[in-house]
């Protein structure tokens, strides 16, 4: 499912307050997922542009929420969601590109900027990378520097470096000790 234009529908947001990777923001309109965002998280929009709070087990969050919990379960790989993030065109091309990349593998900068033939713009598509605004289902943290190091990551390198330990089985989420990060299942939504 390629990413969308915002619909411009009403906001409203949930939050999951407990997952492996700390609370997380759902920001939709409509019934369209618009956001998902990290606490601390860079170039988080202001809460009160997330509109009112819902509950996170009704339409529209329902369904992102059963396929987040097959995911931090190790059981879905690919999510299957509804999605329209606002961004300009080249933004958008950059998130569908992300979504290309396959459960536990990695791309640098500079590969992802090839495969949007754009071979030349490693710095652009990591800008685009950085207002990704909705980790983990559009899996900015598949993307890293040419070296292979960690490099940037709206949510923080420790959560990119728990996603992608996660992703490639050398970790379970959950196992790893870190301050900011809370680590339990959805407590709760079941």
């Amino acid at each position: 499912m390629s990413v969308l234009e915002g619909t411009g529908g009403e906001r409203c947001h949930a939050v999951l307050p407990d997952t492996p990777y700390g609370p997380l923001t759902l920001v939709a309109e409509g019934d369209t997922l618009v956001g998902l965002y990290m606490t601390d998280q860079r170039h988080r929009p202001p809460q009160e542009s997330f509109g009112p709070p819902e509950d996170p087990l009704t339409p529209p969050f329902a369904e992102t929420v059963r396929q987040l919990r097959a995911y931090f379960d190790g059981t879905l790989t690919d999510f299957d969601l509804p999605l329209a993030p606002h961004g300009t065109p080249f933004q958008r091309v950059v998130w569908d590109a992300l979504r290309e990349i396959p459960y536990g593998a990695t791309l640098s900068y500079g590969q992802l900027a090839e495969r949007i033939g754009k071979p030349s713009a490693a710095r652009a598509v990591g800008l685009a990378n950085g207002k990704n605004p909705i980790g983990i289902i559009i899996p900015c943290h598949r993307v890293i520097g040419a070296s292979g190091s960690l490099t940037g990551y709206g949510g923080g390198l420790d959560r990119k470096r728990l996603l992608l330990d996660f992703e490639q089985g050398s970790a379970l989420p959950g196992t790893h000790d870190l301050a900011h990060v809370r680590h339990q299942p959805l407590g709760g939504l079941q």
